[in-house]
């Protein structure tokens, strides 16, 4: 499937320090991709920012639209709140 980043994805990884290589990782082989709201999936990964501790860094796709758009991308510490368990 091929994405592209929209003007607040891109904006919002640089604000929050997201290198795009790692979100590009976690396009091309998400741990999780679970539903969100309407036509939204979160592409989601468990990642480590250097040495410091585990995140969960989620990437918001709208895949209604083609090529899927990244809404948004952030890394939270709240694994357990959106992790599904299989």
């Amino acid at each position: 499937m091929t994405f592209w980043y929209s003007r607040h994805a891109e904006e919002e990884m640089a604000r929050r320090g997201i290198p795009r290589a790692l979100a590009d990782g976690v396009l091309r082989r998400p741990q999780q991709i679970v539903p969100e709201r309407g036509s939204r999936k979160a592409y989601q990964s468990k990642v480590t920012f250097g040495d410091g501790p585990c995140f969960l860094l989620r990437l918001i796709i709208d895949d209604a639209i083609d090529p899927a758009v990244v809404v948004t991308v952030y890394r939270t510490s709240r694994i357990e709140k959106y992790w599904r368990k299989t």
